[in-house]
């Protein structure tokens, strides 16, 4: 050939073969699946600077004058930005709310303008965008309709009977006017790459090209072509799963792009780039699968969340400290609800909106019940304030008998009356207590002709001490315990002594009945009673009051060993001896079911006692 027929040669021979063989890469070269766009559009966008919500809204006014240019993360990040400073302030609000005495129930956000100026530019650039998107939609079948064209042109040149020397020319503006023409419907890209490269590859194959271009076109394209397979295996060692993709589907662009090589190098070049491409795409695919296997796995965590917040029983709460207990439960649970990563978009939304749900449910459970309990203390307390104002009024009388039992029949209705808030408790209950110990303190003072009797009850306790102290050590068991029962008997039947000489008379009494226990074997409980009336004259002194309040604390500790009681009866219903370990446990059950069985009735005669010192009290007054 001559130099003249150089100058009209082609730039790039196309190989339709080699082309060919890129269909066989497992993802598309150009095109992004509706899954990928979803999946990459949850990919974290980078975070916004912390502007206020004045600047906010400047940006996105700035941006509606530049919609083609602004990415949909740009405007996500400015919207995510704005919300989260509105909400921000949203709860300080609500927590001020509830601070100054409100309910969360009640609470109602105030209008917020910088939030409907938000929403008016929001939808103006919604508008663009769509308006944008429509135009470029019809762009792309305008020019489809193009690239149609020039391939029926290129068809033409290919089955022209004139030289194809002579219509280079004419093929060098149709391939211009092929590269000029971009954007094309995504689902005729790949067709309409084949049919182009059909007729292009048939038109190089018409032209009488000489070795030594061609071998120098080959040697060129396969420099481009290996330093493309170089990207694409360094893309193996890419940190950035997503972004080593998106390199790769540049490379291939450029890969098919890029014209023939020699023959014999043909096979190998391709084989070395769908290599490095299927490493990219394995670990493309590898990747949204562990992404997708994470989300499920957030979902059943946070789902395992739900059901325990769902299943919190709130008529079972019936105290402030139980429902404190769980209410830090579940705020740990939020806690923990934020260290959870997304579940998959379509449940994303609907299982935030379930726990948010469970949460707010309960929530609202606890504060009606501390609004209730809150009105029943405050009505308590003006109960209480009433016994206080019948005590005060009754402290001064002197009726002794009548304003005795009145006294002690508010107390008892005051035991009735539930609780009061803390911060009342003790001043209400010092007001009522000191109404009415000062009238019980007047009554024991205006009885001060007894002390005369007292003297005569001590020196009738020293008779009795005498006549325990006289008891001879050999004498008979059965008749001794029987002595000392009659004598203790009669101790307890003698009323009160001194007050200077009482810890010293009581104190000679138990130490010789201690005595006469340990020496003739007497019953535990005889002697635990016995202590026990002696302790009761001295509570006497101190008025009903101090009885009533020894009363209700025997009746508690009887009621708690009545219930013990049961637990190992019903816990014996399921043991048996079959093993050296069963026998040793039931004995040791029986042991302690005969030793609760005594203390019970020990404690009846103890409240016994307490009752008729009650009845004396009334009988005196």
């Amino acid at each position: 050939m001559t130099d003249t027929h150089d100058t009209n040669l082609p730039e790039k021979p196309v190989e339709l073969e080699e082309e060919k063989k890129a269909a066989e890469v497992p993802e598309p070269a150009v095109v992004e699946t509706p899954a990928e766009e979803e999946t990459i559009n949850k990919q974290p966008v980078e975070p916004v600077q912390k502007l206020t919500k004045e600047e906010i809204l400047a940006q996105l006014k700035e941006m509606t004058d530049s919609v083609g240019s602004t990415t949909k993360a740009e405007i996500d990040s400015l919207k995510q930005a704005f919300y989260k400073q509105h909400n921000s302030e949203q709860e300080a609000a609500k927590k001020q709310f509830i601070e100054n005495g409100g309910s969360v129930e009640d609470f109602v956000p105030a209008p917020d303008p910088a939030e409907e100026e938000f929403k008016k530019i929001m939808s103006v650039i919604k508008e663009k965008r769509n308006a944008l998107a429509a135009e470029q939609e019809k762009q792309k079948e305008m020019n489809l309709q193009v690239k149609l064209s020039i391939i029926e042109e290129l068809k033409d040149l290919v089955e022209s009977p004139d030289d194809p020397n002579k219509n280079y020319t004419e093929f060098k503006k149709l391939q211009q006017q092929w590269n000029e023409v971009t954007l094309v419907p995504a689902n005729k890209v790949n067709e309409l790459w084949k049919n182009y490269q059909l007729y292009v590859e048939k038109f190089y194959d018409l032209l009488k090209l000489n070795n030594e271009f061609r071998e120098y076109d080959f040697k060129k394209n396969l420099e481009i072509k290996q330093r493309l397979c170089e990207a694409a295996e360094k893309l193996a060692d890419e940190q950035d799963v997503v972004s080593a993709f998106h390199q790769w589907q540049k490379l291939n662009e450029e890969f098919r792009d890029t014209g023939p090589v020699a023959k014999e190098q043909r096979d190998e070049i391709w084989s070395r780039f769908r290599a490095a491409s299927t490493a990219v795409h394995k670990r493309h695919q590898q990747y949204f699968e562990s992404l997708k296997e994470r989300e499920r796995n957030n979902l059943d965590q946070k789902t395992v969340i739900c059901e325990i917040v769902e299943a919190i029983d709130c008529n079972s709460l019936t105290t402030p400290a139980q429902w404190e207990e769980k209410a830090q439960e579940v705020i740990a649970l939020q806690a923990k609800w934020k260290t959870i990563g997304y579940a998959p978009q379509k449940m994303n939304v609907q299982i935030y909106e379930r726990f948010h749900k469970a949460c707010d449910d309960f929530f609202h459970k606890r504060n009606g019940f501390f609004k209730a309990m809150k009105e029943n203390m405050s009505a308590n307390l003006e109960k209480k304030r009433a016994l206080c104002e019948k005590a005060e009024a009754l402290k001064e009388s002197t009726d002794w008998k009548a304003t005795a039992e009145a006294l002690t029949q508010l107390q008892k209705e005051w035991k009735t009356i539930g609780p009061v808030n803390k911060r009342h408790s003790n001043e209400v209950w010092k007001r009522f207590i000191t109404a009415c110990d000062y009238f019980f303190e007047q009554r024991n003072q205006s009885m001060s002709a007894q002390r005369g009797q007292e003297q005569e009850n001590l020196e009738k306790k020293k008779a009795i001490i005498d006549q325990l102290t006289a008891i001879d050590d050999k004498a008979d068991a059965e008749e001794t315990a029987q002595k000392v029962r009659d004598l203790m008997k009669e101790w307890n039947g003698i009323g009160h002594v001194p007050l200077k000489d009482k810890d010293k008379i009581y104190k000679r009494y138990h130490n010789i009945v201690d005595k006469l226990f340990e020496q003739f074997n007497i019953s535990a409980s005889n002697k635990k009673l016995s202590n026990f009336k002696s302790s009761v004259s001295a509570l006497q002194e101190g008025g009903s009051s101090q009885l009533y309040r020894e009363r209700e604390k025997l009746v508690r500790a009887f009621e708690n060993m009545k219930s013990e009681l049961q637990t190992y009866e019903n816990n014996l219903g399921f043991l048996t001896a079959s093993s050296k370990k069963g026998n040793s446990l039931l004995s040791e059950l029986n042991r302690k079911v005969e030793k609760l069985k005594a203390d019970i009735e020990l404690m009846k005669e103890k409240i016994k006692v307490i009752d008729e010192s009650i009845r004396n009290e009334k009988t005196e007054a």
